[in-house]
């Protein structure tokens, strides 16, 4: 510090600016049109082609065989996707959607898992 009474202007120059962050939970943030967040899987409009799972960087979307369907088909697990989006955009019948929710942090791993 080059003279004791040097930071008493910088702290000057802080107080009458505007804040640089937003009081999150009272306030709620201005989400962008192309957010990319919690998957959203629509069953009734897959086709079980397994290219969202062939195309998935981070190995987020496996297929999956259920007793109930004869193939298998796609399992999300939020805890390891990246959100790039890649699954939505290769899917060719637009079972799987990228919605605006970004709020699902929990201590249970296995309510990130999207069936």
């Amino acid at each position: 510090m080059k003279y004791p009474g040097a930071m008493l202007s910088e702290i000057w120059r802080h107080l009458i600016k505007k804040p640089a962050t937003v009081l999150y939970p009272l306030e709620r943030p201005q989400i962008p049109e192309n957010f990319r967040g919690k998957i959203e899987y629509y069953d009734d409009k897959c086709i079980r082609c397994g290219l969202c799972a062939r195309d998935c960087p981070s190995g987020a979307c496996t297929m999956k065989k259920f007793e109930e369907d004869k193939k298998p088909r796609p399992v999300f697990d939020l805890g390891m996707c990246l959100f790039c989006g890649q699954c939505a955009e290769v899917c060719p019948k637009d079972a799987i959607s990228l919605t605006k929710k970004f709020e699902f942090s929990t201590f249970d791993k296995s309510s990130l898992i999207v069936e």
